[in-house]
């Protein structure tokens, strides 16, 4: 639909024929930020923005972005019932910490002084930020671990932030499955953001509206995929309709089974999946030799993944062996993606061939 009417249903706003999805493989990303920059850059440089990135990538294990997200509830129970949630602060959202650029970079200091944060939001010095935990990790030496998990706006099929809103400003796409954030409707009460168990959603304190990831649809209109995904240069994504059977997206979510929703136990049916981390750095032994065994614990991948994730890691490595014995493995062929433009099946289009109208919902 294109407008949400104040006095829709949620199961009309919830309407959707398809639906779009995204897997990211947590094997390859490298944590260079290139996709946290090209969302930056194309939606939230605003004022009242600063402190938004509706994709992120922390470290885990981590406090993540928001802080401590995932202590935060919301979603839903066993039962199917709303879990109550909390509201993240300006800080746990990342801040918006001012940094001394004019002193190390025309003070005439040399290398006497360093780049570091000078204060926060609130005036103060900076207690956390963006990426503050940064490749810290967890584990024992000398066989410590982190890996990097990329996160934005899950879209969800059961998006909890629909029901949450009183005003029906939130709805979901009737031909992608995308959830977006009506501005005119919006009432900034944040009911929203207390209702999503990933705290997806972001308060502007300018407007006192909420904003959030809206899966770059003006490009997904014209069979662009969105801008982190197509930015990324190790190929960790892959973008399309979660119903064409032709597609790579489709063949790891469904024949092959191997992609993974983030917390499923949040009960919201997220729609952005994920490859899990199947093979870490080698664990050293008492002895200093190398094992065979990686240095994550599987019970943190469970944590992140749920109980299936044990048998996709298993599935993987066998896949990745049968590769290395020079046998045909359809799900490493589709992992290594030689063929870039495969990853986004109908959605190959150049951005710098179409003319795109930016358009943020209930905005002409």
């Amino acid at each position: 639909m294109a407008k949400a009417p104040p006095g829709a249903p949620k199961e009309e706003l919830k309407r959707h024929n398809r639906h779009i999805a995204n897997i990211i493989d947590l094997n390859k990303c490298m944590g260079c930020q290139t996709c946290s920059a090209a969302c930056k850059s194309l939606w939230t440089s605003r004022e009242g923005t600063e402190h938004m990135r509706f994709m992120n990538v922390s470290t885990y294990p981590g406090a993540g972005y928001p802080r401590d997200y995932e202590k935060m509830g919301g979603g839903f129970d066993e039962h199917g019932e709303p879990s109550p949630g909390a509201l993240p602060n300006m800080v746990d959202v990342g801040d918006a910490l001012t940094f001394n650029h004019a002193e190390v970079l025309y003070g005439g200091t040399g290398d006497s002084v360093h780049l570091q944060p000078k204060a926060s939001l609130t005036g103060e010095d900076p207690e956390w930020g963006y990426n503050w935990d940064e490749d810290e990790g967890a584990g024992e030496w000398p066989n410590g671990y982190y890996f990097y998990l990329p996160r934005k706006c899950y879209h969800c099929t059961d998006a909890p932030c629909l029901d949450a809103c009183t005003h029906n400003a939130i709805y979901k796409r009737e031909e992608d499955g995308i959830v977006v954030l009506d501005q005119d409707l919006c009432h900034g009460d944040r009911l929203c953001v207390e209702a999503c168990p990933y705290k997806a959603i972001y308060y502007n304190p300018v407007t006192e509206k909420g904003e959030k990831c809206m899966m770059c649809y003006p490009r997904v209109e014209q069979g662009i995929a969105p801008a982190c995904d197509r930015q990324c240069p190790g190929r960790t994504r892959l973008f399309g309709y979660i119903d064409d059977e032709d597609s790579d997206l489709y063949k790891m979510i469904n024949v092959h089974k191997v992609a993974l929703p983030l917390h499923p136990e949040f009960g919201t049916e997220p729609n952005v999946y994920y490859i899990p981390p199947f093979e870490s750095t080698k664990a050293f032994a008492p002895d200093g030799s190398i094992t065979d065994v990686g240095r994550i614990e599987m019970n943190v991948l469970e944590e992140l993944f749920g109980p299936n994730v044990e048998a996709v890691v298993r599935k993987l490595r066998e896949e990745r062996a049968k590769k290395q014995r020079g046998e045909e493995s359809e799900i490493m062929d589709l992992l290594i993606g030689r063929n870039f433009w495969d990853r986004f099946k109908g959605f190959e289009n150049d951005p710098a061939e179409q003319v795109i109208h930016f358009r943020v919902p209930g905005k002409a």
